[in-house]
């Protein structure tokens, strides 16, 4: 069983930074893909970055394109995401997912095949 848990949500002002975290218990296998989602209330979750775990090159959606950044530790078994210039619309519950094995060279920003943590909250006030 994947066991992810997220931290660093909070609540913060429009233009302001939060910084979150995923740990993942173990990966059973060297080829996985790790992605950052968000859901909204009334919305369908929405993928916005994710990690290749064999090359480690990541993918972001327009949204967050050159406001975020996704990056990882390999000692930690972690990946953490940065978020800069937050906007009202940012307002969501974050989860970190990870598809263990992925042998793919595109992880998806599409939520099926994740396994998911218990989420944190983002509240960002314009």
């Amino acid at each position: 069983e994947v066991q992810l848990v997220e931290s660093g949500g909070g609540s913060v002002q429009a233009g302001g930074s939060l910084r979150l975290s995923c740990a993942a218990a173990s990966f059973t296998f060297d080829d996985h893909a790790l992605g950052w989602f968000r859901q909204a209330p009334g919305k369908e979750r929405e993928g916005i970055s994710c990690l290749n775990g064999r090359d480690g090159r990541t993918f972001y959606a327009d949204s967050v394109k050159g406001r975020f950044t996704m990056s990882r530790d390999n000692a930690k078994n972690s990946v953490t995401l940065q978020m800069n210039s937050l906007k009202a619309e940012d307002t969501a519950v974050y989860y970190c997912g990870l598809i263990d094995p992925w042998f793919g060279t595109t992880c998806p920003l599409t939520p099926e095949f994740y396994a998911w943590g218990q989420g944190t909250q983002v509240t960002v006030s314009s």
